[in-house]
Order: C-alpha cells, then structure tokens, then sequence
C-alpha cells in the first residue's frame, strides 16, 4: 500500500483530525490517524451505498 496516492476531505482539520482517507486507483479506506494500520479494500459503489444506507454505523 506504500505506492498509493491518498487523499482526504479539505473539511477534515474541523474534526480533531479523525476522518478517513480514500485512494483512487484501487477503492482502499484508511484512518488518517493511523496511515500505516489497517486498511479496507472494496469496490466504491458498495462503500457509497452503505454511507447513504447509513448501515456503517458510528
């Protein structure tokens, strides 16, 4: 996961720096306060339906 170029929201420096950081060459979730912990692979229609499903939870 080193070679992957991340990215997170211009609106995340408003929440204590908890938020997640998304890459676009592969759908890869991450914790950008833990950029070398665990990472979420999947495809990126399924990550969008379940944020507006709201079935992520808190």
């Amino acid at each position: 996961m080193d070679q992957i170029r991340w990215r997170k929201s211009s609106r995340s420096s408003g929440n204590n720096g908890q938020c997640v950081e998304l890459a676009h060459t592969l759908t890869v979730v991450r914790d950008s306060k833990n950029p070398a912990g665990p990472t979420l692979v999947g495809r990126i229609d399924a990550l969008v339906a379940a944020v507006k499903n709201g079935s992520l939870g808190h």
